[in-house]
């Protein structure tokens, strides 16, 4: 028995929680929290943040299912079987789209690339160099009316390829002579995250 409360003390310690989404958005996008990796290169910004569970839980609930133990479990369940990041880039607060391309046929190509390409761009790995496969990538076109160019990753979430200390999450060159782009995600992050009181 105090076994059992000594655990669940130290499993709420390690984990937050929050009220409403705002606080959980601010507490991830907040860097010193591990949830954000950034880095820019030849003017480019590149923002990568990992999406806990309960956010898609959030976006999916509607408002008289937010008191719905077994809906809300259903979807937890759903949900934690991948691992979502957001990655967005901009240059000058603006999306790839309003400043990369050069002409139409770069635009297109731009396009297509962002739509249809970035499964082979973008690599996500452990520090013992195994590879965990997309399975899936979302990328809605803005058409200029965002300050940057986000598309959401997702991943099989496999807790063994989490025992490491973090998982490296690559973007080769998208014509932007940026090189590759490599971002350090922290395990620790993934493991205890933060989660919404409903």
């Amino acid at each position: 028995m105090f076994l059992g409360c000594l655990l669940s003390l130290s499993l709420s310690c390690s984990t937050k929680t929050f009220d409403t989404e705002k606080e959980l958005l601010d507490y991830i996008t907040d860097e010193a929290n591990g949830y954000v990796q950034k880095k820019s290169v030849n003017g480019y910004d590149f923002s990568l943040l990992y999406r806990p569970t309960d956010l898609l839980v959030h976006q999916e609930l509607s408002d008289d299912e937010k008191s719905d133990s077994k809906r809300i479990k259903e979807l937890r369940d759903k949900y934690n079987k991948h691992l979502y990041f957001n990655l967005s880039m901009s240059k000058n607060n603006q999306e790839l789209l309003s400043t990369a391309p050069k002409d139409r046929n770069e635009f297109g190509a731009m396009v297509n690339q962002l739509a249809f390409g970035m499964n082979k761009k973008v690599h996500l790995f452990t520090q013992s160099k195994d590879t965990i496969e997309l399975a899936d990538f979302i990328y809605p076109r803005m058409y200029g009316m965002s300050k940057s160019t986000t598309i959401m990753f997702v991943y099989p979430r496999d807790e063994n390829l989490l025992e490491e200390d973090y998982l490296n999450f690559t973007i080769e060159d998208l014509g932007l002579y940026t090189g590759e782009i490599r971002l350090k995600v922290p395990t620790k992050t993934i493991k205890k995250e933060p989660t919404l009181i409903y």
